[in-house]
């Protein structure tokens, strides 16, 4: 709000006021020294009677004017410490015609304006509270000393029991989370992992699936991190939904455009029978329904296969032959030392985890030297497959549909490769994690428990 400058002309200036009073002395000394040689001759005596009527003239006014002025910064001073305090109600009379008054006059604007500036980042604040106490979004922003500054509703049920979360540390709220949630928010960037059991604030007994996005950037000079928690589970379902339903038009569609020519083949093959002259048809006739045959039954063995996942036959499993197995079908590089203690879990089913997230590695654009596998375990005895790559990673949109049956982002993809990961791994009891990484790139971890 732009201050205004005082309205109306000053009656006199300081300047003119001091002029003034200058001369009045000066005429005041003059008058005294005129009566004073009407009664005395003396030249000391008069300048002396003179000099006394002008300092005591001179004293009086400068008080009175100083009296003024020293009223007026006091105020002035009084509401200068309002402002410094945030305190924008006060304002000051304006009772003189001169710069000093035209001072106080500026100075209530200038509150009247930081009142109402006040008032509308207060407004919008307001505004703002409403929205993200509102959204189903958790929101927490955190300082660069740790301690959380803002949270929402959705935050404080998901990460403190209903609790208040501003002031505490952040890495305290973390060590009471679920431990998928903790090591999702170990980093920058988005990624979309699964918390077992409800532990997420769902239903007892349901998995939750989660969407995590963590963002540093300065504010005010100081660093901070924002990080957003998103609960996909019901929007997952809903997008199962309809996948399905897409589904069940493409094989119905597919199934009939199959079963339609071989109707009107078996019509023509008995018409035939009754016509020996057109009997070398019949070969002809038997070769395209075996044709569309075997078409329909590998196309419904490609829907099949996803809906029919064996139950993992577990057994202990050394790291090195398996890699090297894996390795030989689709080549990667490996980080790290393996763990001496084997892993436990069905090897053919891993070994086709993992060569889907090498082909999704690969298919991504990375280079082949930045694909990469590493294994490590956990402090309870689980393992962590880790399997990362350079590549252009995954927007937010493809990120939160990841893991919906049949969906895809490439023009031939079937949208089956990481649900299969995901249901393998929670047939063992693990879970499947992806993260984007910093620089650019996808993690992929899979994590089977002990």
């Amino acid at each position: 709000m732009p201050i205004r400058e005082p309205e109306g002309r000053r009656r006199f200036s300081l300047a003119g006021k001091l002029l003034f009073l200058v001369i009045a002395h000066v005429l005041l000394a003059a008058a005294a020294g005129a009566a004073t040689a009407a009664w005395v001759s003396s030249t000391i005596a008069v300048f002396c009677v003179a000099a006394l009527a002008g300092i005591v003239a001179a004293l009086w006014s400068v008080g009175r004017l100083g009296a003024g002025a020293a009223h007026g910064l006091a105020a002035l001073e009084d509401g200068v410490r309002s402002l410094r305090d945030s305190d924008y109600s006060l304002r000051l009379a304006v009772t003189r015609k001169d710069e000093l008054g035209d001072l106080v006059g500026l100075y209530n604007q200038m509150a009247d304006a930081l009142r109402g500036e006040r008032q509308d980042i207060k407004s919008r604040e307001l505004l703002l509270d409403t929205v993200l106490q509102g959204v189903p979004v958790a929101i927490v922003l955190v300082r660069d000393n740790g301690r959380v500054v803002l949270s929402n509703r959705a935050a404080r049920a998901l990460l403190g029991a209903g609790h208040r979360l501003e002031g505490k540390s952040f890495d305290e709220v973390l060590a009471a989370s679920p431990p998928e949630l903790t090591e999702a928010l170990s980093g920058e960037g988005s990624s979309l992992f699964t918390v077992a059991h409800g532990g997420g604030g769902g239903d007892d007994g349901e998995d939750e699936t989660y969407r995590a996005i963590r963002r540093s950037f300065h504010l005010d000079g100081r660093g901070h991190v924002l990080v957003l928690v998103e609960r996909l589970t019901p929007e997952l379902r809903r997008r199962e939904v309809e996948v399905w339903k897409k589904v069940i038009r493409v094989m119905s569609h597919e199934m009939n455009n199959s079963l339609a020519p071989i109707r009107s083949l078996v019509h023509s093959a008995r018409a035939v029978l009754g016509r020996p002259e057109h009997s070398h048809r019949i070969e002809d006739i038997f070769d395209t329904v075996e044709e569309r045959a075997t078409h329909l039954a590998e196309f419904l063995e490609g829907y099949a296969r996803f809906a029919r996942l064996a139950r993992p036959r577990k057994a202990e499993v050394a790291w090195d032959p398996f890699l090297d197995s894996t390795a030989r079908l689709e080549p990667f590089h490996r980080e790290g030392a393996l763990p001496s203690r084997p892993g436990r879990f069905d090897a053919a089913q891993m070994q086709q985890v993992l060569l889907n997230l090498l082909k999704n590695a690969r298919e991504s654009g990375s280079p082949a030297d930045d694909i990469r596998v590493s294994v490590s375990t956990t402090a309870d005895g689980g393992s962590v497959l880790r399997v990362t790559d350079r590549g252009r990673g995954m927007s937010d949109e493809v990120l939160a549909q990841a893991l919906v049956p049949f969906y895809s982002d490439k023009p031939l993809g079937t949208g089956l490769g990481l649900p299969l990961c995901s249901e393998i791994l929670e047939a063992h009891g693990g879970r499947l994690r992806l993260q984007n990484r910093e620089g650019g790139g996808l993690a992929v971890t899979c994590l089977l428990p002990p």
